[in-house]
């Protein structure tokens, strides 16, 4: 409304919608509009349409679902007036109509508005050239987010937020406290939990009445750590958000540095936890300052060890390429353990990476929040991992909880023994806790010659008889166990005929002796059959 060429119009309704933004300028007198529409065109009229009562009201209609700018109607040429109805309904959604009182030359206006859209665009091109050039000086120059986030608003002219959950939070120019409290918990409800993979995709959120939030998420191998923000009360434009862009591009790349940088400089870590594994600390105390942990008058740490077991199935991949993908591993792994506010030890031994990690017992669910964030980030760890890099497959086992950091060598046997079985047991592929082993926690702590010769004892005769008759029966037997002695059950998932199931049934009955069901002999079995499995898968 401010070029010289709208000095004589005037708003007819819709004054609301003032704000829009045009993207181009089209002439259309005809009624059926949609297919000839886009978003943030302003549309010229001599307002022949208006003539035609059932139609004026769904040619108006149109250009509001179409998202239209706005509309000019020229008066004198077709029309003199605009029906009530007609500004009432653009009052009513907000959509602009600009009356020009007299005839004019939609040519001129056609060719002042996008030349002014050419320049401005020309214009805003240039911008976001020297805004990149300058950004990507700061990079070189520091890791500190702050002068970046002070050039984001020197160009933006708005107020500019950083919320991390990696380093502590920045809001530049500063405010109250109480402002910078409601943007945090408007990011953390909006944004942070969001699974947005790896598509950085702005998100507009509202913080009060006629105030919005544009933040667009930092996202570092697939995870979001950090977003950044701008705050307006005015309806962002594509310029605000390139500059975002541009910004949160700057941002991941600091903030990579950063984590890389950090993971080497806590490779002195390696030395704690190896001499935990050794048992050469025996004070509680030492061992929980060397982790950096607080001294608790009241109350105690609980700590949970656990190891991640990188598989290459890729043969043909380089060993500087493997060392990569482990160091990648390496500082998603520590950033997701900081962003859920996990004190930890991680130190990366050939293709194993060992990580200790503590938390204060404040409640009787600390141990379950624990092993389920635990569980979240050994899930995205994998995923990432079998995502992103070629042939690599993660398994990971975390051992017992346990009150004392000097008893976490124990931690990491069991996890041990957790991978060993997920890997050699197709049922148990998903288990991740020792806890939840059940009766391979026994099967483990036994030397496998031990149970070799408990298999021989109980199904030796059974497996040899199938191995020469390639009659089913030891996977029968299973079948049968596992339905609880159903006999329907498992004809069924065997997909035999019930008469057939009889026979091996019967026949079973004559290799294992009449007592196999009685409940020592059937408890015997199952574990056998149990241990028969593990013994298979793992060699």
């Amino acid at each position: 409304m401010n070029r010289p060429i709208f000095k004589r119009a005037h708003i007819a309704a819709g004054e609301k919608g003032l704000h829009r933004q045009v993207g181009w300028v089209h002439v259309l007198e005809i009624t059926k509009i949609s297919p000839y529409l886009s978003r943030g065109d302003l549309i010229l009229s001599t307002g022949l349409w208006l003539k035609f009562e059932q139609e004026r009201k769904e040619y108006l209609l149109q250009l509001i679902q179409s998202e239209a700018a706005g509309l000019c109607v020229e008066f004198g040429t077709s029309i003199d007036h605009i029906p009530a109805d007609i500004l009432k309904l653009a009052d009513e959604h907000g959509f602009p109509i600009i009356v020009f009182d007299r005839p004019v030359r939609f040519v001129e206006i056609t060719q002042d508005i996008h030349s002014y859209i050419i320049n401005r665009q020309h214009q805003l091109l240039k911008d976001l050239e020297n805004y990149s050039r300058k950004i990507q000086q700061l990079t070189l120059q520091s890791t500190d987010v702050s002068s970046i986030l002070r050039l984001l608003h020197e160009y933006s002219s708005q107020q500019v937020a950083y919320i991390s959950s990696l380093e502590h939070n920045q809001f530049y120019p500063s405010i109250e406290p109480e402002a910078a409290a409601s943007i945090s918990e408007l990011y953390s409800r909006e944004v942070e939990h969001r699974n947005l993979g790896s598509q950085e995709s702005n998100i507009q959120a509202e913080l009060d009445e006629g105030t919005t939030v544009l933040f667009q998420p930092v996202v570092i191998f697939g995870q979001v750590f950090s977003g950044v923000g701008i705050v307006t009360r005015e309806q962002p434009t594509e310029a605000i958000s390139l500059l975002l862009d541009y910004t949160v591009k700057a941002v991941a790349t600091l903030l990579l540095r950063t984590q890389f940088l950090e993971d080497k400089m806590l490779r002195n870590q390696n030395g704690i936890l190896q001499d935990l594994l050794s048992n050469r600390i025996h004070n509680e105390e030492q061992a929980q300052t060397s982790m950096g942990l607080r001294l608790l008058v009241k109350g105690q740490y609980l700590f949970i060890g656990g190891v991640m077991e990188i598989e290459h199935r890729s043969k043909n991949v380089a060993e500087e390429r493997k060392e990569a993908g482990h160091q990648d591993i390496m500082v998603l792994l520590r950033s997701l353990l900081k962003k859920n506010n996990v004190p930890h030890l991680v130190m990366m031994k050939l293709n194993q990476i060992h990580v200790l990690c503590a938390k204060e017992s404040i409640t009787k669910d600390t141990e379950r929040n624990l092993m389920l964030t635990l569980q979240t980030i050994t899930e995205d760890t994998s995923r990432f991992a079998t995502q992103q890099l070629e042939g690599v497959i993660i398994h990971a086992g975390f051992g017992k909880s346990r009150s004392k950091m000097i008893e976490s060598s124990r931690c990491f046997e069991e996890a041990y023994q957790v991978i060993e079985v997920s890997r050699s047991v197709p049922q148990m592929n998903h288990c991740l806790f020792y806890d939840k082993l059940g009766v391979y926690q026994l099967l483990k702590a036994a030397p496998n010659e031990f149970l070799k010769s408990f298999v021989q004892d109980h199904l030796g005769t059974l497996i040899q008889y199938d191995e020469k008759h390639e009659l089913q029966l030891l996977s029968t037997l299973k079948a049968y166990m596992n339905a609880f002695g159903s006999k329907l059950e498992t004809a069924k998932s065997l997909y035999i005929h019930r008469q057939t199931l009889y026979n091996r049934l019967d026949k079973l009955e004559e290799i294992l002796g009449e007592d196999w069901l009685l409940p020592h002999r059937r408890t015997s079995i199952e574990m056998a059959l149990l241990a028969h499995d593990m013994l298979q898968h793992s060699r």
